[in-house]
């Protein structure tokens, strides 16, 4: 990296005029006798090469950089409530190992809490090579001070090349919690995941809005720590255990006793779409509300569950809860059915991974045809009433 240095000691009002005229980027502010450099500046040298001698100079500064031969492994942070681990936890985990076929490095798990041996067995079935469980009754509960300890001492201690988490509730107030402590970057909400051979990790994620993908990569720093949503990776299938689990000890690791759990309210338990496997979603070509009663056939001969776009949230139509997109649920169903949906990509990202996908929409030339199975062109309110005289016919000769 480099920047341009301003020596005040050698400015005047008359060399602080000289160098505003020269900047073809209007990049110089002189306020009460000081001459500073604003973020216009796009490092052009002409104030340095032109300008006044020694009043300006351009400084280079050396990239940080890391031996990445001392570190080395792949691991998951095994999210869990209630002593029952995530689903997310698995399919980083099955990822994990697509990776770690390219830099040939093991493929760890990190398991903190109390009395969850049973969960290390069943990650050891997915086919990890390494389990480590920090088990202790002052970790039975998550404390977010208390756990990203014991993250940064299995850091110190093992030294691995990338941590991946859930990006779930839990770890989107987690990991920035462990990249604070061990002073790495960190690549939130990622939908995909590559890795080059000296184990640079591509963390790759929806930037300005969904309208690019953004590549990130951070070579200078370990470890390499991103945050992946779930169902954006397939549940990989059980093996025969091949690996092992270390209980790991908790002495030493300063735990502080700063946030204490009061109480606990559990949430009730609702329908999450994001475990549904046949969904009805609907967009913006619903023009009112009531017309929602054109999807209740369909909805209940496929037992499905609805779900929505962005715009029927704001319009107070559904809860958030029922949002599909890089801003709501990532689903991954044996059906979906898109009703009226614009196909933007913050929507398709969230969906495109279904087992089959009928969209229905009156633009020929709709995103979404490009990614379904069956595309049906024309008016929602004709097309509907037609889909459930279908929905009835098979219906009836099923029953």
């Amino acid at each position: 990296m480099a920047y341009i240095k301003v020596n005040n000691n050698k400015v005047t009002p008359e060399v602080a005029k000289k160098l505003i005229d020269l900047c073809p980027f209007n990049a110089f502010d002189y306020q009460d006798a000081y001459l500073s450099i604003n973020a216009s500046c796009k490092i052009c040298k002409v104030c340095v090469k032109k300008g006044p001698e020694g009043v300006c100079e351009l400084v280079e500064t050396v990239k940080p950089s890391v031996d990445k031969s001392k570190y080395k492994g792949i691991t998951v942070y095994i999210e869990h409530h209630q002593r029952i681990a995530h689903n997310v936890s698995f399919e980083l985990i099955g990822k994990a190992k697509e990776l770690a076929k390219k830099t040939k490095e093991p493929v760890y798990a990190l398991l903190v809490g109390h009395r969850v041996d049973h969960i290390a067995e069943q990650v050891l079935s997915y086919g990890v090579d390494q389990v480590f469980v920090y088990d202790h009754e002052a970790l039975e509960t998550f404390n977010v001070e208390r756990y990203a300890r014991v993250v940064e001492a299995f850091f110190k201690k093992y030294q691995n090349n990338v941590i991946l988490l859930g990006s779930t509730p839990f770890g989107r107030s987690f990991a920035p919690r462990i990249a604070a402590r061990l002073k790495t970057g960190l690549t939130a909400d990622c939908t995909m995941l590559d890795i080059k051979e000296d184990g640079d990790l591509l963390q790759i994620r929806p930037a300005f809005g969904g309208n690019i993908m953004a590549k990130i990569n951070t070579p200078n720093h370990r470890p390499q720590l991103a945050t992946i949503r779930y169902k954006m990776f397939k549940l990989p299938e059980k093996e025969i255990p091949h690996g092992t689990i270390s209980h790991e000890s908790i002495d030493g690791i300063d735990l502080p006793d700063r946030i204490h759990l009061l109480s606990r309210l559990d949430k009730p338990q609702v329908k999450d779409i994001s475990e549904a496997d046949v969904i009805i979603a609907v967009g913006r070509a619903f023009k009112k509300e009531k017309d929602l009663a054109l999807i209740e056939p369909l909805v209940k001969k496929l037992d499905a569950q609805v779900a929505c776009t962005r715009p029927l949230i704001e319009n107070g139509w559904f809860d958030a809860k029922h949002q599909i997109g890089l801003s709501g649920r990532t689903v991954k169903p044996k059906l979906i059915i898109n009703l009226g949906i614009s196909g933007a990509v913050q929507y398709i990202e969230g969906m495109k991974e279904a087992d089959l996908i009928i969209s229905v929409n009156q633009d020929e030339h709709n995103k979404l045809f490009d990614i379904s199975h069956y595309s049906l062109v024309g008016d929602l309110y004709e097309v509907l009433p037609e889909l459930n005289k279908l929905i009835d016919k098979i219906w009836q000769v099923n029953v």
